[in-house]
């Protein structure tokens, strides 16, 4: 068993998921990859879920950089349509909507437990993203 890259060689021309380390969630077939884990993936969608909604947004090919792979996982074929009945596909923009709602609602919780945080002496991470 390989435990680099080359662990990919099995996976080229294959169906893929794929999780990013910024939340993203893509499904595409793996075309191409080097030592570095770097990706290319063909007929990439981007499947995006807000509550118990999800809808995929058509990306074309998609070069993934290796270090931002979180997760990385082939589709069963014969599984592949089936999808369980308490998630609903809908259109682009309904689950866009209900995402960015959700990402806000997520935003003020981060922020208040931050402040709860600092009260008691502890500094928040600097990630790089501004919370307040």
């Amino acid at each position: 068993m390989f435990t680099t890259a080359a662990q990919l060689l099995d996976l080229t021309d294959k169906k893929l998921v794929l999780v990013l380390r910024d939340g993203r969630k893509l499904i595409g077939v793996l075309r191409s990859w080097d030592q570095f884990a770097n990706l290319v993936l063909q007929d990439t969608v981007e499947r995006i879920y807000a509550g118990n909604l999800y809808a995929d947004v058509p990306r074309g090919i998609f070069l993934v950089r290796g270090e931002n792979v979180l997760l990385l996982g082939e589709v069963d074929l014969d599984r592949e349509d089936d999808i369980p009945t308490s998630v609903t596909k809908a259109p682009f923009e309904e689950v866009f909507e209900l995402k960015k709602k959700e990402d806000s609602k997520r935003k003020l919780g981060d922020k208040k437990r931050h402040a709860e945080l600092q009260a008691l002496g502890f500094e928040p991470e600097h990630s790089g993203e501004i919370l307040f």
